[in-house]
């Protein structure tokens, strides 16, 4: 054996990649059920089967090493088979949120370059618009048959892909630091950015969430939130998977369905942004489902309201709560609030997370004391290699050899982070990141406005609702209803504003930045 032949069988021997999760959670517990989509229920073996055949058959359409390859779809067995699928051919998995429009969708699968895009039945319409505006269509589609809709003849089935017969693992040579997946999020600037996740990224972060979160392979748990989320993804369902946990899959977040799921399941673990918990507890059959098996919790995407954490754990009292806060450069999870501290920190977001060190800075970068405010930063094997063909904004982020976050914070004598505001302007409502900036350009579009500012206040159904004061241009009357048809007409549903306002002036300060403080002070109470 040559060196250079030794050197590669002990990588072989060596392999965590993400590809290798499945297939040894199947050699631990075979028969044991894996997944649980509609009526089809999966055991840890056949799941992996199925993935080898779509990785096979990946391969036979030409997808290779370091390929990105889309996927636009609600939740669904196949989005879980096509995810692993992917990592086991070393392509970069590339989730898009089903709920952008077409321009949006087209800027994704233009930046990332992808090869192939793989869309639910109901989305292959936006995906047609949006693959129409690149200079090279995408020639690659497969339809994934989620609600029985008609599609164009520019769409194979999936099943030309999930059929294979070939069930052997295909062999690959991959590095734990390639990239493997790629998340796009909006942060706070006007344009997604594709952050690049590796194996050895994924792992790290598995672990802090397992350890922190008191998961284990006993559990069950109920996954309603959208899996193009890396939250809902890699924090929950990817764990499960690699614990060897099992998985009921529902495509969307019903509280009818998600209650009965818990009783008729027995569904033991369940991660919900606030909003939903909030739909769950007020939903007339709270009460009426047996929910004692439900021993596990979990939010995160925005604060939970005080009152929300004292009614859960006063109706659910077997509950242990787990707030998880982080980003999707984290892969996402940095910090824990655990069970302990749910009343006893309110608000907080916990400690830094296992395989993570925080700090907080000043804007030159130094440690700011205990109890003052700074920007939370990380350094931690969890983060991303960096944004995708953009060296500028991950040198941006990088700076000091720490990540920064972009939010601000503080710690208390314990070393317990609160997290007070955000450093740029992104409103996050209903689980959904949404950038101002990108609203704001939006809305200058229209012809008829001079002004205007876009920031989030308080909401009792969204936790934060976007919110856009508008001035018009001079000699003109702007009604609020024009630019309220104006946004949903062209932006994506969740980003368009909860409430637009016509003013004749914004605040502004001496330099003639608009006072967004000012504002929110102004109309903290609208949705009161």
């Amino acid at each position: 054996m040559t060196p250079q032949e030794l050197t590669q069988t002990v990588k072989r021997a060596r392999s965590q990649g993400l590809g290798d999760l499945l297939r040894r959670s199947a050699s631990r517990t075979p028969d044991k059920i894996a997944l649980s989509f509609r009526d089809k229920r999966e055991s840890f073996r056949e799941l992996n089967d199925a993935v080898n055949r779509a990785a096979n058959g990946l391969r036979a359409i030409g997808i290779e090493k370091g390929d990105r390859v889309a996927l636009l779809s609600h939740n669904n067995r196949d989005f879980v088979v096509l995810r692993f699928a992917a990592a086991r051919v070393g392509a970069v998995i590339t989730p898009v949120n089903f709920m952008l429009n077409a321009d949006d969708v087209a800027y994704i699968l233009n930046h990332a370059g992808a090869c192939a895009i793989f869309a639910e039945d109901t989305l292959c319409d936006t995906a047609d618009q949006a693959i129409a505006q690149l200079a090279q269509p995408i020639t690659r589609r497969f339809a994934i048959p989620h609600s029985g809709a008609a599609v164009s003849g520019l769409w194979s089935p999936v099943q030309d892909v999930l059929s294979n017969p070939n069930t052997t693992e295909p062999e690959l040579d991959l590095d734990p630091d390639d990239p493997i997946q790629m998340m796009y999020t909006s942060g706070t600037e006007s344009r997604p950015k594709g952050a690049l996740l590796t194996s050895s990224a994924l792992y790290a972060q598995y672990t802090s969430t397992i350890v922190n979160g008191g998961m284990d392979a006993d559990d069950i748990e109920l996954h309603c939130l959208p899996l193009f989320h890396c939250a809902q993804l890699d924090c929950f369902l990817t764990t499960d998977l690699y614990l060897g946990a099992t998985s009921i899959v529902h495509d969307k977040a019903d509280p009818a369905d998600m209650l009965a799921a818990i009783e008729a399941e027995g569904v033991t673990k369940l991660f919900c942004p606030p909003t939903v918990w909030i739909a769950l507890l007020r939903h007339p059959d709270f009460d009426k489902r047996d929910l004692s098996t439900l021993r596990k919790g979990y939010y995160g995407a925005a604060i939970m309201p005080t009152a929300i954490i004292e009614e859960l754990t006063q109706r659910l009292p077997n509950l242990n709560l787990y707030n998880f806060y982080g980003q999707t450069e984290m892969a996402p999870m940095a910090t824990v609030l655990g069970p302990e501290d749910q009343l006893r920190k309110l608000g907080s977001a916990g400690r830094p997370a296992l395989n993570v060190e925080t700090m907080l800075v000043d804007d030159d970068g130094n440690p700011v004391p205990v109890g003052e405010i700074g920007e939370i930063v990380h350094q931690s094997p969890h983060l991303i290699l960096g944004y995708y063909n953009d060296p500028d904004k991950t040198a941006e982020a990088f700076k000091g050899g720490w990540f920064h976050s972009g939010d601000l914070g503080r710690f208390d004598e314990e070393g317990y982070l609160y997290v007070v505001d955000r450093k740029k302007d992104m409103v996050k409502t209903g689980g959904e990141n949404v950038a101002s900036r990108e609203v704001e350009e939006v809305i200058f579009r229209h012809p008829d406005v001079a002004e205007v500012a876009v920031f989030g206040v308080p909401h009792p159904k969204w936790i934060e609702a976007v919110t856009a004061i508008v001035v018009a241009k001079p000699g003109v009357t702007l009604q609020a209803e024009v630019i309220d048809t104006y946004c949903r007409e062209n932006l994506a549903h969740f980003k368009a504003p909860k409430h637009v306002a016509v003013v004749d002036s914004l605040p502004k300060n001496a330099s003639g930045k608009i006072l967004k403080r000012d504002l929110r002070q102004v109309y903290v109470s609208l949705f009161d």
